[in-house]
């Protein structure tokens, strides 16, 4: 799962979504116990919902579909696609509009912005100001997200091709996220009462 889904899995809680927001950026048990409690339980959760989505069946045959050609990049590129189609069908999931979400969103991250690893605070506004999370929601806004991940891969990822994958499968990826993130929430859920 990418940037959206982690946030809006962590429910109403800001420090759990800024924990959840911030742990790819966060490395080992030093790094970790520099943020308040709450803030580590969402870098832990985003850890959980990690693990489990790169162990789960349905989100292997999506990666599948894609390790051809490539490799070991197809499992970050699903990752974009699954957030793809939580923003494409978000009137689902939330009351809230998209826009208003991610909006209230930005303006948290503003809020957290000292305690944000450097990673983060740097690409904070090319994210604002390209409105990724909004983008998410079409195909040509992904196209955009995928160049410029495959620009920082040195152009080795080739992954800005993958929209072409998008969207001869768009039905296939569909069917798979849906039942995919039905679990997710799920099991997401149960991990947030154990926290």
């Amino acid at each position: 799962m990418n940037f959206l889904a982690h946030i809006y899995l962590s429910g109403e809680d800001q420090e759990l979504k800024i924990g959840n927001f911030i742990a790819d950026s966060v490395k080992g048990k030093k790094q970790l116990l520099q943020y308040s409690n709450r803030i580590q339980q969402g870098i832990t959760l985003h850890r959980k919902i990690d693990s489990y989505t790169d162990t789960h069946a349905i989100v292997r045959k999506s990666v599948s579909r894609l390790f051809p050609k490539y490799r070991h990049y197809s499992t970050v590129i699903v990752d974009v696609l699954y957030d793809h189609f939580l923003a494409a069908n978000w009137k689902e999931y939330s009351d809230i509009p998209l826009e208003t979400y991610v909006a209230e969103f930005y303006d948290l991250l503003y809020e957290y912005h000292e305690v944000l690893p450097k990673q983060i605070q740097n690409f904070m506004p090319y994210m604002i100001k390209d409105n990724w999370l909004l983008n998410y929601s079409t195909i040509q806004g992904i196209g955009t997200i995928l160049y410029q991940m495959n620009q920082r891969t040195k152009n080795r990822s080739k992954m800005n091709f993958a929209v072409i994958e998008l969207e001869q499968y768009y039905t296939d990826f569909d069917k798979e996220f849906r039942s995919f993130f039905e679990e997710l929430e799920l099991y997401t859920k149960n991990e947030i009462r154990i926290l």
